[in-house]
């Protein structure tokens, strides 16, 4: 069995076994295989491969350093979601999705919490995963702003999604609509995250040194 069941006052949640942990992890190493060592070694770099895993484990650590949480899940990290982010601005849409995808398995290894396999696949897989959108403006003129902004409103849709079908039931009586509950919910933490790093990420410093990173990365 890849998890066990739990029943609780709060519902029926889902841990994951021993199996499933060395399941995901084995996912996670197969899906950066694929999409950096399998392409074609000019796109996909040995470089540029050790450079992403570095990039997901910072965002792994950060997302553990939290300025708030949220409480049934959620909070504003240090910056967490801008290093997934980056990957798809430094390397394009398709290092970008598998980075992404990548972390959303590490997301539901180290912090997993699952009632069901779709809202599983809706807050790990499809909403880290939506980060990954960054790419489509790797080569854009502020590009990094606007990747970010795909990545996070991507990743806002997929929770919200989440939010309003799995966790309905939790929505306060004052908002009176589980969508405009999950709406709100949600872009508490993802919002305000966004914010800040947009702030840091425009400061001339920062800009010119992940930019230096991209061309260095690239060569």
């Amino acid at each position: 069995m890849l998890a066990t069941k739990i029943v609780s006052e709060d519902g029926i949640s889902y841990n994951l076994t021993p199996l499933g942990y060395v399941v995901l992890i084995a996912v996670v190493i197969v899906v950066l295989a694929v999409g950096f060592i399998v392409k074609d070694k000019k796109t996909h770099s040995v470089k540029r491969l050790v450079t992403s895993a570095m990039a997901i484990a910072l965002a792994t650590l950060t997302s553990f350093i939290t300025i708030f949480k949220m409480p049934m899940g959620g909070s504003v990290t240090l910056f967490s979601m801008l290093f997934i982010v980056l990957i798809g601005y430094w390397y394009g849409i398709s290092a970008g999705m598998t980075a992404s995808i990548a972390y959303g398995v590490l997301q539901l290894i180290v912090n997993p919490y699952i009632i069901s396999l779709p809202q599983m696949f809706l807050d790990y897989i499809f909403a880290f995963g939506a980060l990954g959108l960054s790419g489509i403006f790797a080569n854009s003129k502020n590009g990094l702003v606007k990747g970010y902004i795909a990545g996070i409103a991507g990743r806002f849709f997929f929770s919200f999604l989440s939010g309003w079908i799995f966790f309905a039931v939790y929505t306060p009586e004052f908002f009176n609509s589980a969508v405009l509950y999950s709406l709100a919910y949600n872009a508490a933490y993802i919002g305000a995250e966004g914010i800040i790093t947009i702030i840091v990420i425009m400061l001339p410093p920062v800009k010119k040194a992940i930019l230096y990173v991209k061309q260095t990365s690239n060569e």
